[in-house]
């Protein structure tokens, strides 16, 4: 039994960091809450929010690599203001975008 479970942990595809991050992604989305978050900065393809929940504020970051079919093109027309969703037992585990739903917002073309 356990030659079988050690050649089968040979032979499967190991788990990605990328594969690893679309699962949380997917998962804090599908039990997550929102909540409202400020855009701090944007760097590159990293946007840096802060959000509050319970009273505690949370600073993080969302690295948009590979999410491109997911978020404007132009990540500067991005406004001050987005929605988040957090997991409530964690609430630092947060994402500003997924593979099925965006809290970013932009600006209406001029």
């Amino acid at each position: 039994m356990a030659a079988g479970f050690g050649a089968w942990m040979m032979l499967s595809p190991k788990e990605t960091a990328a594969r690893r991050e679309r699962r949380r992604r997917l998962r804090v989305n599908a039990r997550g809450r929102t909540t409202g978050a400020t855009l701090i900065d944007i760097r590159e393809e990293a946007v840096h929010y802060s959000y509050s929940v319970r009273g505690l504020e949370y600073t993080a970051s969302q690295d948009l690599t590979g999410l491109g079919g997911f978020v404007p093109g132009d990540l500067s027309g991005l406004t001050g203001h987005a929605s988040v969703k957090y997991l409530p037992e964690n609430p630092a585990n947060s994402i500003l975008v997924c593979e099925q739903w965006s809290g970013l917002h932009t600006r209406p073309p001029a």
